[in-house]
Parts: C-alpha cells; structure tokens; sequence
C-alpha cells in the first residue's frame, strides 16, 4: 500500500520513517527488511517495508534525490536515538 500523498523528499524523512518503522511505531506486524524500489509500471521511486514473505506491507513514496542518495541509509538502518 503505498499512499500518493506522502512523498519522502529528505535524507531525514527518509531517516525518521525508518525510526518509526524501527520503534514499532506504524503497528505493523512480521516486518523483515525495508528496500528501495521502483514501480515496475512507471518506474517511480519509493521505500519499500516488507514481510518475511518479501511481500508489500507498507510503502512511501521517494524523490529521485532520496532514492540515489539514500541507499546507504537504507542498508545500514538509521542511528539509533538513546
């Protein structure tokens, strides 16, 4: 599910929603790994949360900006806030 409304447009978007994503904070359940991805339809960038079944829990929408820049990000996980 991916809402057209939200688009992630910073690294610290980007950052924020993977925290979010870590603390438990969008109740979603059997998360395995988040991804960068794009639409296979129009080739449009966004992050992808994934099940352990690899199948689309949740997704955002990403700039092109985020996507380029933000693999790392997404590989290594953000820092963790104490």
């Amino acid at each position: 599910m991916i809402n057209d409304n939200d688009v992630i447009d910073t690294l610290a978007e980007l950052e924020a929603f993977l925290l979010l994503i870590d603390n438990g904070g969008l109740g979603l359940k059997n998360i395995a790994g988040v991804a960068l991805a794009t639409n296979n339809t129009n080739g449009r960038p966004f992050v992808a949360v994934l099940d352990d079944n690899h199948k689309l829990l949740l997704g955002r929408w990403v700039t092109d900006d985020v996507f380029e820049n933000g693999k790392e990000l997404v590989r290594s996980g953000p820092k963790k806030l104490h």
